[in-house]
């Protein structure tokens, strides 16, 4: 595997290939492992963990790279393999989840501020050390209307932050995903997810280019233009198709090789649906993936329920969502390929 930021970031966006993202905080992976019934030790984590990422089909065919927690980059597979090496054994690229999360933003009630850059040339070096090839950042920028959220200010504070983590990212020789998610949680309309998306997205590439960084060496993983949850409106997969291109036409260079769509809160078959429309209207000046958690491993995770005897059934879910996120990262998907499984 070359060593240049601009071949990983392209292999991280190869056709019909998708990430991975199983960088779940301690606290977050409790949360998913409580609704299956399975308790949060280290082990059970590393058994969950490794059984995806043993998944053969999944991995060779579907999935470019890995986003990993600190304590999954270091674990080692039930028989002494790091699951680093396992994961590149599949061809697939290890990367690391590097920010210390969103906290409450100073004076400005409702919005927050991504944290972790004390130390972070550090911690990359690590990484690198590690086997990491490419992070991630994730700035949160909520939408409360009647509160006026977000403000100007934490659209600019996370942009700035996400280029001085992208920035050191490239100089230890780490792709950097920048993942500026506008949350999808509130009851605001398609047409405010546009507004708010269209203003954190030019903010982030004023940034990017203020701080050099050299944007074929990196990833965008934004939410789509899509509706909130608490709006009561269902966009269609052409609506969210539809007005995530037009915007993305407008501020999205087409230095960037790729962009990794999260799921943000969307249902697995909504997310599949809504990417396959997107890539459906093209073509692009980028590649449109992937680079999925909890639409990807719902399934499995459920199929698992901690159970050495379902490890095969699990890896069979695994492997049949990312079959259907490839396709649609190819705009062939279709909604009777889920009956059929």
């Amino acid at each position: 595997m070359s060593e240049r930021l601009e071949d990983i970031a392209a292999a991280m966006v190869a056709s019909g290939k998708g990430i991975l993202a199983a960088d779940e905080s301690s606290g977050t992976i409790k949360k998913r492992f409580d609704v299956i019934g399975v308790e949060s030790t280290e082990n059970n984590r590393r058994d969950y963990r490794e059984l995806m990422f043993r998944t053969e089909e999944a991995m060779t065919s579907y999935i470019s790279g890995v986003i990993l927690y600190d304590e999954t980059i270091r674990q080692k597979a039930a028989d002494g393999t790091p699951l680093v090496d396992v994961i590149k054994a599949a061809g697939a690229i290890p990367g690391i989840k590097v920010d210390a999360g969103a906290k409450p933003l100073a004076a400005f009630p409702g919005d927050t501020i991504t944290e972790g850059l004390d130390g972070l040339r550090e911690r990359l070096a690590e990484y690198h050390k590690l086997g990491a090839r490419f992070a991630k950042w994730r700035a949160v920028i909520d939408i409360n209307e009647e509160e006026a959220v977000p403000s100007g200010y934490t659209i600019d504070a996370n942009c700035h932050a996400l280029a001085r983590y992208a920035a050191l990212c490239q100089e230890a020789g780490i792709v950097p995903i920048v993942e500026p998610e506008v949350l999808m949680d509130g009851a605001h309309d398609i047409d405010t997810c546009y507004e708010v998306t269209k203003v954190t997205l030019l903010q982030l590439y004023a940034e990017l280019n203020a701080a050099d960084v050299v944007l074929e060496g990196t990833i965008l993983k934004p939410n789509m233009v899509i509706g909130g949850k608490k709006s009561g409106i269902s966009n269609t997969p052409e609506e969210v198709a539809e007005r995530t291109i037009k915007l993305f036409r407008e501020v999205v260079p087409a230095a960037v090789p790729g962009i990794a769509f999260l799921s943000g809160g969307q249902s697995d078959e909504e997310a599949t649906a809504n990417l396959n429309a997107i890539n459906a209207i093209g073509p692009h000046p980028w590649k449109l993936t992937f680079s999925y958690g909890r639409a990807l491993q719902a399934a499995p995770q459920k199929a698992w329920s901690g159970k050495a005897e379902n490890v095969a059934a699990a890896q069979a879910a695994f492997t049949h969502r990312a079959r259907m996120n490839s396709l649609a990262a190819l705009g062939k998907w279709e909604g009777k390929l889920e009956k059929a499984a």
